[in-house]
């Protein structure tokens, strides 16, 4: 398992800068989240870092290691889509296995690893079942399992959930939280989900228009945010104009400006 680090990542499309020099610090065994509205960067800046999108500018790295042209297959992150992109036409067992098969694993040690995985999602018994054949968590958690039995130095989620109806929401959330801890593995997490973020997260990074507005914990990004949009997005706010008249030390003097209180 490794930290990850962004270095001023730039990305392009068709004239439009989706993201305008993000820098970001993930460390060793930590779920930190990039949380953000619809359009803002954060899904790019996953497949950047998973090696499907490479920057316009910029220096990823795993560790020491500077990954940023490699290719996805040589860098030890797996992603596993919102869509959980399960064969068909495969059993549980095969669609877990199917990337220690192109490894070409011996027979004993694909069974014996893809046994571990589907116990760690709690899915032991359901070897033989097709993808038809389960619920949407179960068919999340068979993602899951096909993206760490190949053992990953990073795991990506890009909206893991979002297919998901209320109640599994919960009780997967908390699941990809047992499952880390558990691996001790470094996971990298999107969503646009606040309540989802200060749930799940070690750190959070805020992001919008392809820049990051403020990482922090849970707690400070929601009671120390740095920004009128980190404030406004995280929760219901009432911002109030003002301006700062003076400055001494620590202590800061502002001027309100008039408004009118009906009612009083």
């Amino acid at each position: 398992m490794v930290d990850v680090r962004l270095e001023n990542i730039v990305k392009t499309f068709e004239g439009t800068t989706a993201l305008k020099g993000i820098s970001l610090h993930i460390k060793h065994k930590e779920l930190f989240t990039l949380l953000g509205p619809s359009g803002c960067g954060k899904s790019t800046t996953l497949r950047i870092i998973a090696g499907l999108d490479y920057p316009d500018s910029g220096h990823i790295y795993f560790g020491d290691e500077d990954v940023t042209y490699l290719p996805s297959y040589q860098r030890g992150a797996v992603l596993v889509f919102q869509n959980y992109a399960l064969w068909p036409h495969m059993t549980v067992f095969d669609n877990v296995a199917y990337g220690l098969k192109l490894k070409k694993l011996p027979k004993e040690e694909i069974k014996r690893k893809v046994e571990w995985a589907l116990e760690l999602v709690k899915l032991k018994g359901f070897e033989n079942r097709y993808p038809t054949q389960l619920s949407g968590g179960q068919q999340q958690r068979v993602a899951i399992a096909r993206a760490l039995v190949v053992e990953p130095k990073v795991l990506l989620l890009d909206e893991p959930l979002s297919n998901l109806d209320a109640k599994l929401r919960l009780e997967m959330r908390s699941e990809i939280r047992r499952i880390q801890r558990e691996l001790g593995i470094t996971v990298i997490y999107v969503t646009h989900d606040q309540e989802e973020a200060m749930a799940i997260s070690d750190r959070i990074a805020v992001m919008n228009v392809g820049t990051v507005e403020q990482v922090g914990t849970p707690r400070d990004i929601y009671e120390r945010p740095r920004t009128e949009f980190v404030a406004s997005f995280m929760g219901k706010t009432n911002v109030i104009p003002a301006k700062v008249v003076e400055r001494n030390g620590d202590r800061v003097t502002v001027e309100f400006e008039s408004f009118r209180l009906d009612g009083l």
